[in-house]
C-alpha cells in the first residue's frame, strides 16, 4: 500500500472515530467524552463509574445500537455502491439507481403489510432487490451496442418507477390506521427504532456481504477491463458478477429493510473513498466500508439534532447527495463530450 493510500485509510478512520464520539456525546441529553470514556471502561473492568444509572442506559440501551446501527448501515450501502460501480464500469451507478434499494423496499413494505417477523421482511427485501437488479442487468446486457451508462440509468429510472408503483399501490390498500403510517414512516428512513434486539437480524446478512466482496476484491480489479482481457487473466467472469451483484445486494436489501430506503450514500461515499485511496478495489472497499459508517453516523447525528422533530435520513442525505450528484453529472458530461 503506498503512503498516499494509508494516509487516506487513516483519514477515514479518524473520521469514523470522531463521527462515533459526536454521536454518543450529542443528543437531548448530552455526555461528554470522559464521562463516556468513565462508562465504557466501567462496562469492560465491572468497577462502579459513579455516574447517574440514566447515563449508562443512554450510552448501552439508546445511542449505542442506532451507533452501531448507523455504522453497519452505512458501511454496507458505501460497499455495495462501490462494488456496483466497479462491476458496471460506471460512475453513476449505485444501489438506488440500478433499483436495489426500489426492490428491497417493495419486499420491505409487502412484509411490513403482511405482518411478517424482521426475518420474513429482510428475505422479501433480498428478493426484491435481486429481482430488480437482474432485470436491470439483463436490459443492459441485451443492449450492450448501446450507450451503458445511458441504459443503466434510463433502465434503473424505469424498474424503479414500477416499484414505486407497487409501494404505492400497498400503502393504497394498506390500513390507514395503522399499517399506513408505519409504512411512510419507514419509508422515509430512520434509525429512531434501532435497538438491540434488532442487531443480531442486520448485522449477519451485512457482514456476511461485506466479507464476502472483500474476498473478491482482487478479482474484481480484474472487472475494470473489457470482458475478454478479464477472462484471459484467469477471471470467471459471469460467476464473480453473479457472486458481487448477489452480495451488494444482500446488504443493500438488509439496510433497506431495518433502515427504510437512505439514498446517495452508496453514490457519494465511493467517490469520497476513491479520492483518498485510489481506484484499486483491495484499497477502495475497505476505505469505503469505513467512511460509509462513519458519513451516515454524521447525517444520523444531524437528523436527531437539527430541530426539535427528528429529520428523515432520506431527506438529509438527498441535501447532500444531490448537489455531489450535479456535480458528477457534469465532469461526466465532460467525458462524453
Amino acid at each position: 500500500m503506498t503512503r498516499s493510500a494509508a494516509n487516506g485509510l487513516i483519514i477515514a478512520s479518524v473520521f469514523l472515530l470522531v463521527g462515533i464520539g459526536v454521536a454518543f456525546a450529542f443528543g437531548r441529553f448530552p455526555i461528554s467524552l470522559p464521562d463516556l470514556g468513565r462508562v465504557l471502561w466501567a462496562r469492560l473492568t465491572g468497577v462502579p463509574s459513579g455516574l447517574p444509572p440514566a447515563v449508562e442506559s443512554i450510552v448501552f440501551q439508546i445511542r449505542g445500537p442506532r451507533v452501531l446501527a448507523a455504522v453497519l448501515v452505512g458501511s454496507a450501502l458505501a460497499t455495495a455502491g462501490a462494488a456496483f460501480q466497479g462491476l458496471f464500469r460506471n460512475p453513476l451507478v449505485s444501489p438506488d439507481i440500478l433499483g436495489a434499494s426500489s426492490g428491497a423496499a417493495l419486499g420491505a413494505v409487502l412484509g411490513i403489510y403482511l405482518s411478517f417477523d424482521v426475518f420474513g421482511i429482510q428475505a422479501l427485501a433480498f428478493a426484491g432487490g435481486l429481482v430488480a437488479v437482474a432485470i436491470v442487468y439483463l436490459v443492459g446486457s441485451a443492449m450492450r451496442g448501446s450507450d451503458t451508462i445511458l441504459v443503466l440509468v434510463l433502465t434503473g429510472i424505469v424498474v424503479g418507477s414500477l416499484l414505486g408503483a407497487g409501494i404505492g399501490l400497498i400503502k393504497y390498500v394498506a390500513d390507514p390506521y395503522n399499517q399506513l403510517p408505519a409504512i411512510t414512516f419507514w419509508l422515509l428512513g430512520s434509525l429512531a427504532a434501532a435497538n438491540a434486539t434488532d442487531l443480531l437480524p442486520l448485522s449477519v446478512p451485512i457482514l456476511l456481504g461485506i466479507v464476502a466482496l472483500l474476498i473478491l476484491r482482487w478479482q474484481m480489479n480484474a472487472m475494470s477491463l473489457p470482458e475478454e482481457e478479464a477472462r484471459t487473466l484467469g477471471v470467471a467472469t459471469g460467476p464473480l458478477r453473479i457472486a458481487v451483484i448477489t452480495a451488494a445486494t444482500l446488504v443493500t436489501s438488509a439496510s433497506v429493510a431495518a433502515a427504510g430506503i437512505i439514498g446517495w450514500v452508496g453514490l457519494v461515499v465511493p467517490h469520497l473513498a476513491r479520492f483518498l485511496v485510489g481506484p484499486s478495489f483491495p484499497r477502495l472497499l475497505p476505505t469505503a466500508a469505513i467512511l460509509g459508517g462513519g458519513y451516515l453516523l454524521v447525517i444520523d447525528t444531524l437528523a436527531r439534532t437539527m430541530a426539535e422533530v427528528e429529520i428523515p435520513l432520506g431527506i438529509l442525505s438527498a441535501i447532500v447527495g444531490t448537489p455531489f450528484f450535479i456535480g458528477l453529472l457534469r465532469s461526466a458530461h465532460r467525458s462524453w463530450s
